[in-house]
């Protein structure tokens, strides 16, 4: 590419001697209007006439990433590439000032001109602020045939896209990073994230997991690894729950208040709409956690199932009622329903003699250094799960194969409940992203609490998943890298919509 850049520069600037013409020139003025059929009619807004119009019979396009395309193959990357989806629609935008104009002449007859600028390129969606994706250079040759402006050379090069890494990720080349298991320990250095777990799924199973780092200073992680994983219980939580629902033991819809009442909330006119669905779809109308209001007090903020709000006193609600009308803990009813069946052997809502603290991944602040825990002694529906990549990755797999759920009830759980905002919606118990490439929809789950940030992610469509633990405030700092490497375009729409 770079003898083809050098051999087209030698060509376009052997006859400039005369230099670029001024704004004001007719010439100027008229390559301008033509720059802008170019783009603004044929590119962002796919008006093909305007193309066939004025590409040159004998157009080529060269570009730096893309390379060397004919007239017709120009036309059908527009067409496949650029126009297929107007919802998700690539815009072209002249960098203003940028542009300058260079005649061809032979004979001291204008035959054509050389015109050259820099553009940036943006994504448009319905509803949406233009997304910058890109920028770089280019470089027109048009020819004057018959009076008529004509595009014969384009070379399009030096485009540059916006960051997306901090600069630590910057020493780690080449990519993929995490083919690298060198390169991802001096990553996770560099980071101050002590320690890093993934399981990866494709193929509905199970197929890798890694680990790097410690899990305290000077004793290394290790696939049996134990961590607090906050929010991903919710998950765990929800699938206990439907398989009571689909045992015909509990309901979705029934009032809970027929199994327990809160004293704070005892007299609300509120209590009676209260329901299963409400609370695993995040429309209980509680706040996240009483403990977190001025008053400390647990109240309906608004009528459940009329709008999203994330709860943890929701979930915890629920737990309570199903542990009144069962007479078990809801670690009893998840080891009989979930973790003795799939062998989740490591996996538990609280710490118990048989918790191997050994094998704990312990929590870490900004620098990198252990923070004291907590070994928290009852069961919390909505957090402080203690599991480890391996079981978690196992209760993934039976998610992407139906969770031991009826086709209907399945269907509930991953259809939207309720909305959290633009592309994100909720189920019953995890997130619901529709719409992604490749004809994709994802179910998602965090988890994060000081010290902890986790995540985990379902494409029930390609029979795919993801899971990632770290022991670090910072965990979510190498998040982006590894969702985008491991699941393509359709990660780079997780992130964008979740953590950008």
């Amino acid at each position: 590419m770079k003898k083809i850049t050098l051999l087209l520069t030698l060509i376009f600037f052997a006859p400039f001697a005369k230099g670029q013409v001024s704004e004001d020139s007719a010439l100027f003025k008229t390559l301008k209007a033509e720059d802008s059929l170019l783009f603004e009619e044929s590119f962002n807004k796919c008006n093909f006439e305007v193309l066939e119009q004025i590409a040159h019979p004998d157009l080529q396009f060269l570009h730096d990433q893309n390379g060397t395309q004919s007239r017709d193959d120009f036309f059908k990357a527009v067409q496949e590439s650029i126009c297929s989806n107007p919802d998700v629609k690539p815009i072209r935008k002249l960098v203003e000032g940028s542009l300058v104009v260079y005649p061809l002449k032979n004979e001291g007859k204008l035959y054509g001109a050389i015109q050259m600028g820099m553009h940036e390129f943006y994504i448009a969606e319905p509803n949406k602020e233009l997304r910058f994706t890109a920028n770089g250079k280019f470089i027109h040759t048009w020819l004057l045939e018959n009076g008529e402006w004509k595009l014969f050379r384009v070379l399009s090069y030096d485009h540059q896209q916006p960051k997306r890494y901090p600069e630590a990720f910057e020493d780690h080349a080449p990519y993929p990073l995490f083919n690298d298991d060198i390169a991802v320990e001096k990553l996770i250095k560099k980071l101050k994230i002590p320690s890093l777990s993934i399981g990866y799924i494709e193929n509905g199973k199970l197929q890798q997991i890694r680990s790097f780092g410690e899990q305290k200073p000077g004793d290394p992680i290790s696939n049996k690894s134990i961590y607090k994983v906050a929010s991903l219980t919710k998950p765990i939580t929800a699938l206990v729950t439907l398989k009571l629902v689909e045992a015909g033991k509990w309901s979705l819809d029934e009032p809970l208040y027929t199994y327990y009442i809160d004293p704070e909330i005892a007299n609300d006119p509120n209590l009676p709409k209260l329901t299963t669905r409400f609370i695993l779809s995040q429309q209980s109308g509680f706040p996240n956690w009483r403990y977190l209001r001025e008053d400390k007090k647990l109240l309906f903020e608004f009528e459940p199932g009329t709008k999203f709000q994330y709860s943890g006193e929701g979930f915890e609600y629920l737990r309570k009622a199903l542990e009144k009308k069962f007479g078990k803990t809801l670690e009893a009813l998840a080891n009989d329903l979930l973790f003795m069946p799939l062998e989740m052997n490591n996996t538990s809502y609280h710490w118990s003699k048989t918790v191997d603290e050994s094998l704990y991944a312990v929590e870490s602040d900004e620098k990198g250094k252990p923070i004291k825990f907590e070994k928290y002694r009852t069961d919390n529906a909505a957090a402080n799960l203690l599991t480890t990549v391996s079981d978690y990755g196992t209760f993934l797999v039976h998610m992407l194969h139906g969770g031991g759920l009826k086709e209907d009830l399945y269907k509930e759980f991953i259809t939207p409940q309720s909305h959290m905002k633009e592309g994100i919606d909720w189920g019953l118990g995890m997130q619901v992203f529709s719409n992604l490439p490749n004809n994709e929809f994802a179910l998602v789950h965090t988890g994060g609490d000081y010290g902890t940030k986790c995540i985990a992610i379902l494409l029930p469509n390609s029979k795919r998943g993801l899971v990632i633990f770290t022991n670090s405030e910072n965990g979510m700092k190498i998040w982006k890298k590894i969702i985008e490497e491991y699941l393509g375009p359709v990660g780079s729409e997780i992130v964008r919509r979740n953590l950008e």
